[in-house]
């Protein structure tokens, strides 16, 4: 995926006057008394470690360390809803930290704001999602089993005379486990229904249509991928928003929003108002939404209680739109970059025709291969000025912009950057994960950078039953940590310890041994996660060294 040089971080903000990308092996301006490297890594297997990653052991991951835990898992679960743990919920703090410094903190063009999640249900009939914020359903009559029905894809089985023997339907995935899937599944059929097939069957992936495309006549042939007979109904739309009530006596309903955006657009005057904000400018915001997903699947990826985090840039009507929609592009791309998502596991989506939702004049997403697949991290959308308009008309209050330099009044037309907090969380995890040999034994780690790492430094006393160590280690942890989350671990041997940083991916480990208190200087053991070198530094530099590898400064 290539990008034009990216010489600044905003519209004419240097990039070197706000946001440094910090690095584990920059060049020390410490006092550095030697360099050893101990116990090196004999090669990096990062690409083909994740070539070999499944979901399955990425998630066992995350629930054995402490990134995510399944909702309610007491009461055997509630589909669609994670709760992220102790190492999980500093990772997104530090995603959503690194968001306001780059998106809002580094620029003078884009402010706050923190909406609340139940609005006036008017502004959800004003902005469309009462009435078409929805998803195609299709039941199992027999199973009682729901699906989304644009994800289900279905087909015919031919023998070797290209007569058809049965159909399949499959859900959506890779085109290999699809066929593969569909092969399964017409081979239970054929037995199922004991039908007579001469010589091989053949199944043609590129031949099938999603369940929207059935007739009444289809449906009446379409297995369903639970009973493996035909007993789905045809697909009907179901909306995704969460309903409630307000007070005790309501009898309207309320909603839990969908999505951040439209807390941006109802608070427009208001904010340009107060901060006397001039066109182009953005407003960012960061929070929960909520959507009634038919199947939420591939972990965190797609659940209903999610973070986003957007920014509704507010520019002129016009051709300029193009320029920065470019613009943004550029930006979000070296965010996510900076939070350490591979480059190569990136690519565009260019959104065209039917792919445009029925507000956008153009949307680009950047994609990342998960192991389950090639999936949306982040949209960039020219969303026009639907929705200031939608929310005009709905409130019958004026939301033109009169613009002081050409003497026009308009309604803005906007540039969306949005991204899911959990969806970034998740590409962090497959890009950071990482396997080695050290020592001659399997070493597997995570690569994160120190500015998102969840735990920036474990402090190390290197025996536990010396008062004199541990005193001297608790000491420097209770310093650093005023500062950042550090580790304090004094259980099992240093390289058990070692090996325990860093598989939750703790950028150093700084250990206090008899040098520290014995020999003049006072230096202690600084171990890189990467590369497993060690260089010895003394104990008053670290806190400058680490504010320099993690911060940029």
């Amino acid at each position: 995926m290539s990008l034009r040089p990216h010489l600044t971080l905003g519209f004419n903000i240097p990039l070197k006057s706000s946001f440094v990308i910090p690095t584990s092996s920059s060049s020390l301006t410490l006092t550095t008394l030697f360099s050893t490297t101990s116990d090196p890594p004999s090669s990096s297997k990062t690409e083909d470690a994740y070539a070999k990653l499944k979901m399955e052991d990425l998630v066992g991951l995350c629930k054995r360390r402490g990134f995510v835990f399944q909702n309610s898992e007491l009461y055997n679960g509630n589909s669609g809803f994670y709760d992220f743990g102790p190492l999980g919920s500093e990772l997104k703090s530090n995603i959503k930290s690194q968001f306001r410094s780059q998106f809002i903190h580094a620029r003078s063009d884009v402010v706050s704001l923190d909406s609340s999640i139940i609005s006036n249900p008017k502004v959800w009939e004003s902005s469309g999602h009462v009435g078409g914020f929805s998803d195609p359903m299709s039941d199992c009559k027999e199973s009682k089993k729901r699906f989304r029905s644009d994800q289900l894809f279905w087909g015919p089985v031919k023998d070797e005379k290209g007569d058809i023997v049965c159909w399949v339907c499959v859900h959506e995935d890779d085109t290999e486990i699809m066929k593969k899937e569909a092969k399964k599944m017409a081979k239970k059929i054929i037995k199922n229904e004991k039908i007579n097939v001469e010589g091989r069957t053949t199944i043609d992936i590129s031949t099938f249509k999603d369940l929207t495309f059935a007739t009444e006549s289809d449906i009446q042939n379409i297995p369903s991928p639970e009973s493996l007979k035909p007993t789905l109904t045809m697909p009907k739309d179901f909306n995704l928003m969460f309903s409630t009530s307000v007070g005790a006596s309501s009898t309207t309903p309320a909603y839990l929003r969908p999505e951040t955006a439209q807390g941006i657009f109802v608070n427009f005057k208001n904010v340009m108002g107060s901060s006397r904000m001039k066109i182009p400018f953005g407003i960012a915001q960061i929070g929960k939404a909520f959507r009634n997903e038919i199947t939420p699947r591939n972990f965190v990826f797609r659940s209903r209680e999610f973070e986003q985090c957007e920014v509704e840039y507010f520019i002129p009507p016009g051709d300029c739109w193009k320029e920065y929609h470019k613009e943004w592009l550029d930006f979000s791309k070296n965010f996510l970059l900076s939070l350490g998502v591979r480059d190569d596991l990136m690519d565009w989506d260019v959104h065209s025709g039917d792919g445009l939702a029925h507000y956008a004049r153009a949307c680009t997403d950047v994609t990342f291969r998960f192991p389950f697949g090639e999936s949306e991290l982040m949209g960039i959308a020219a969303r026009g000025d639907y929705d200031l308009k939608a929310h005009e008309e709905g409130s019958g209050k004026s939301l033109e912009y009169y613009d002081e330099e050409t003497k026009e009044r308009y309604i803005p037309h906007v540039i969306e950057p949005s991204l899911g907090v959990d969806r970034v969380f998740l590409a962090i995890m497959c890009s950071a994960y990482a396997e080695d040999e050290v020592s001659g034994e399997k070493r597997t780690f995570l690569k994160f950078k120190p500015s998102v790492a969840p735990v920036k430094a474990s402090i190390l006393p290197l025996l536990k039953n010396k008062p004199e160590l541990v005193e001297v280690a608790q000491k420097l942890y209770d310093e650093l940590k005023m500062r950042w989350n550090v580790d304090f671990d004094t259980s099992g041997a240093i390289g058990r310890r070692y090996r325990r940083a860093d598989e939750i991916g703790t950028p150093f480990c700084i250990t206090v041994d008899f040098d520290t208190i014995e020999k003049e200087g006072k230096t202690v053991t600084v171990r890189f996660r990467d590369s497993c070198e060690q260089i010895r530094m003394p104990i008053d530099e670290v806190m400058g060294f680490l504010g320099k590898e993690i911060d940029g400064y």
